[in-house]
């Protein structure tokens, strides 16, 4: 199994349930076709570098999962399918970038337990 990360974006005119229901509906996928979900984050609404669909704005979701590579087809064809996606991007991890991206979620993690203190 690799390690892979997709960033995708949803409509901005999405409710916050249909927003949850969007990521749950992907994370379920990964894991009914045996990846592992390693980490979630929700980067919330962004503006554009320039529209999409005639919008300008999108809200963000990172999911960081190992999985099979054959599945990748299949969750990529699920994006497309999906009219709640603007945009998708999945890319395979290398060990450099899960080291990186070990200790930005290390150092996210510090941020945010110094702020509940």
């Amino acid at each position: 199994m690799n390690q892979y990360e997709t960033v995708f974006i949803t409509t901005p005119v999405l409710s916050a349930d249909e927003y949850t229901r969007t990521v749950k509906k992907y994370l379920d996928f990964l894991e009914s076709n045996g990846g592992e979900i390693v980490s979630k984050e929700d980067w919330g609404i962004k503006q554009l570098a320039y529209p999409i669909q005639k919008k300008t704005t999108g809200y963000y979701s990172l999911i960081e999962f190992k999985i099979d590579p054959q599945i990748i087809k299949r969750l990529e064809v699920q994006y497309k399918r999906d009219e709640n996606i603007m945009r998708f991007l999945t890319v395979r991890l290398d060990k450099y970038a899960i080291k990186y991206a070990q200790q930005r979620r290390d150092k996210l993690a510090g941020k945010t337990k110094k702020t509940e203190e």
